[in-house]
């Protein structure tokens, strides 16, 4: 698409720049919830939501800020809902861990490892039953594949050929453990091929490469029927939830660090763009703009009042 380079950007702009200001009230205790930052893993949630429609699920986990920005786009309601004010997509109830926007397509997200994998699941049976040629992704990390749930999922998901994207951003640690103290086998792609699903692997950090990838996984679900499973490797820089760097703790070393700072999504993408004939004044003018409406969301959050007490109760299902 002759647009696609500058509006992947401007998206991963708009996560990592959403993220940084973040970083930067946490510590005031304004934010009235636990973050779990995507920085470095920008171009995942950019380049798979890209492809889809409108009208196409996506489901995520607790670090959502990617897939909510990416998907819905609408930073009054998001930052409204991290500070937790009346003005927040959930007015103030959900906060980070669990945001979702229906309306937007972007059904849920849960504190809990695995959870909305099932979820997914359902949703996109039910899109196969009514033959609406919807396409559903649910986006975990591979920390979930640990989990009973991701494997009777994906199972159920063979067996009945679910139109169902698979999307697992691995960075190799849930929390602070890593693949290998986990997992009793060297390759998860290795294993997922045994089932009747295609398999999908990359480690590039460019969105364009993945919204290439989840096309081709998306051709072969209206082709082919059945679900299709993404491998994406990517590396978190910061803390499992926080805004701190904790290379201190000795699980991970900053050289890690280095290598994947050198191939970052949102600097490699940036200079793309220039290499493609997009001039500096222009790139500038747009990240301006978004940088504005970012601190114009942040500040109507701070300014919004909180929901009143008798409102606790409300939009609450029980």
């Amino acid at each position: 698409m002759k647009n696609r380079d500058i509006e992947l950007y401007q998206t991963m702009y708009l996560i990592r720049t959403s993220e940084e200001k973040i970083r930067i009230h946490y510590p005031s205790d304004k934010l009235k919830t636990p973050v779990h930052l995507c920085i470095g893993q920008e171009a995942i949630a950019t380049g798979a939501i890209y492809p889809l429609r409108p009208e196409d699920q996506v489901f995520g986990t607790y670090r959502n800020h990617g897939i909510y920005l990416a998907k819905c786009g609408n930073t009054d309601r998001f930052f409204g809902e991290l500070f937790g004010k009346e003005t927040g997509e959930f007015r103030g109830k959900a906060g980070s861990m669990h945001l979702c926007s229906p309306e937007s397509g972007f059904m849920g997200s849960s504190a809990i490892v695995g959870t909305t994998i099932p979820l997914a699941l359902g949703c996109a049976f039910v899109n196969q039953q009514k033959k609406n040629d919807r396409i559903t992704a649910v986006f975990f990390g591979d920390g979930a594949i640990d989990e009973g749930v991701f494997w009777e999922s994906l199972n159920f998901a063979c067996l009945k050929k679910i139109p169902l994207l698979f999307i697992c951003e691995d960075n190799n640690l849930a929390i602070h453990s890593k693949s290998s103290e986990r997992q009793g086998y060297r390759s998860i792609t290795d294993i997922i091929n045994r089932f009747d699903c295609h398999v999908i692997q990359s480690e590039s950090t460019d969105p364009e490469v993945i919204a290439e990838l989840t096309t081709q996984g998306i051709t072969h679900i209206l082709k082919n029927g059945g679900p299709v499973f993404f491998h994406f490797k990517y590396y978190r820089y910061l803390e499992h939830v926080g805004v701190n760097e904790d290379f201190q703790f000795g699980y991970r070393s900053r050289d890690e660090f280095k290598h994947w700072q050198a191939i970052d999504p949102v600097d490699l993408q940036r200079k793309k763009l220039l290499d493609n004939g997009h001039q500096e004044t222009s790139i500038r003018k747009r990240e301006t703009e978004i940088l504005k409406r970012i601190e114009t969301s942040i500040l109507q959050a701070i300014q919004a009042p909180f929901p009143p007490d008798a409102d606790l109760s409300k939009d609450v299902l029980a």
